[in-house]
């Protein structure tokens, strides 16, 4: 029998990700020694004292039967307290904070709790494919805005289309950056949140890298901007910041209404946390932070080893101030999935071409510094070795 798939799975693109992965997988099954810089996933382990919470927690039978849709309170309390010492920003945890099964999930919903058939969602380019993905499921079209390089890589909001505008539902942004690293002030945000008011559009703020920073820059949280929690959420999670991506546990913050929309969305479709690894959050949260000074020196070193290597070698590369990530103009010109590819099979060298993340990633790839700084000397050596131009 044949099934054909629903328009609207038709309309995606391939998953980035996935296409890199069967890659990775053909390349390995012949004997090729890979080096992946591609996918930003911590390869540091999650602290002790988290997994240690989560050990606990699992043996009490009282985490074992469904969770609370809305998380359970203790969570709810450490995520405002989170915010609160970290950015100066106060939360009712009981209207203005919702556990996630990761922000990816939340990204993906919030368009079915806002967005109608038709309707307009502004999504930067390039930027994490979930966020036109999230669109188009809930029937909605992506406009995207280009984050250029003469902009610093910010989104120019007064650049967009009146009637696009006019037919707009949300915005999404993400600083610092995924995959520029790109960041931004306060300054940027007030006025992010003084266009949304002026359209009535929901803001929606991933911020998923602020913990990954450097040289001194603390990046600030969207909803410190005046205004901001009138518009809008702000999502975070443990995953970067934790060393937690296989846990699965995030939220959103701010805007009750916006919370709760996306809550009635997420009581249909899932059934909560796992209460053992919501407690393990909470330890996460509230629990010794000492780790974290080393390692963000992890991260510095693989950047400036990457970056110092590759300017080294005839590359035109800026350190970026947050973010594990590096984005870097394709050298010889090439097309960035082209590019990419000679990488892969020539170096045996992973690296995501800037165009998988939208049209305007075109003529960059993305390196992640989530391998050990000796695997980063042996990819420099290796891309010396490629005859460029």
């Amino acid at each position: 029998m044949n099934f054909e798939l629903s328009e609207r799975l038709n309309q995606l693109p391939p998953y980035l990700f996935a296409e890199i992965d069967k890659a990775k997988r053909r390349l390995r099954a012949e004997g090729k020694d890979l080096i992946d810089l591609g996918v930003g996933d911590p390869d540091q382990p999650t602290p002790p004292h988290i997994i240690e919470a989560l050990y606990r927690a699992a043996k009490d039978p009282a985490n074992h039967a469904y969770a609370l849709d809305f998380g359970m309170p203790e969570l709810r309390d450490a995520i405002a307290g989170w915010y609160r010492d970290r950015f100066g920003v106060e939360l009712d945890p009981a209207t203005e904070v919702l556990p996630l099964l990761g922000t990816k999930e939340g990204i993906a919903h919030v368009p079915l709790a806002f967005v109608n058939p038709g309707e307009t969602v502004l999504v930067p380019d390039p930027g994490y494919p979930v966020y036109a993905s999230g669109t188009i499921f809930a029937g909605g079209v992506p406009v995207r805005m280009p984050l250029k390089e003469e902009n610093g890589f910010l989104a120019d909001l007064d650049a967009i289309d009146d009637e696009v505008v006019s037919r707009a539902r949300l915005l999404f942004l993400n600083y610092p950056n995924n995959p520029t690293a790109a960041v931004c002030e306060l300054g940027y945000f007030e006025k992010a949140a003084a266009f949304a008011k002026k359209h009535g559009i929901i803001l929606c703020h991933d911020a998923a890298y602020t913990e990954l920073a450097f040289d001194g820059f603390r990046p600030p949280s969207f909803l410190e901007a005046p205004g901001a929690k009138e518009v809008g959420i702000e999502f975070h999670s443990l995953s970067k910041t934790y060393n937690m991506t296989g846990w699965r546990v995030g939220f959103a913050v701010g805007n009750p209404e916006v919370i709760q929309g996306l809550s009635k969305v997420k009581s249909n479709i899932d059934s909560g946390i796992f209460q053992a690894v919501q407690k393990a959050g909470v330890a996460a949260l509230t629990g010794p932070q000492d780790f974290r000074e080393r390692l963000l020196e992890t991260y510095r070193r693989r950047r400036d080893t990457l970056v110092d290597g590759l300017n080294g070698l005839g590359w035109k590369v800026e350190k970026p101030r947050a973010t594990f990530y590096v984005w870097c103009p394709v050298p010889d010109g090439s097309g960035s999935a082209e590019f990419a590819k000679r990488l892969l099979e020539e170096s045996g060298v992973v690296a995501t071409p800037g165009v998988g993340l939208g049209p305007s990633g075109e003529g960059y790839i993305r390196m992640a510094l989530t391998r050990p700084e000796e695997e980063i000397r042996t990819a420099l050596e290796r891309l010396a070795k490629l005859k460029l131009g």
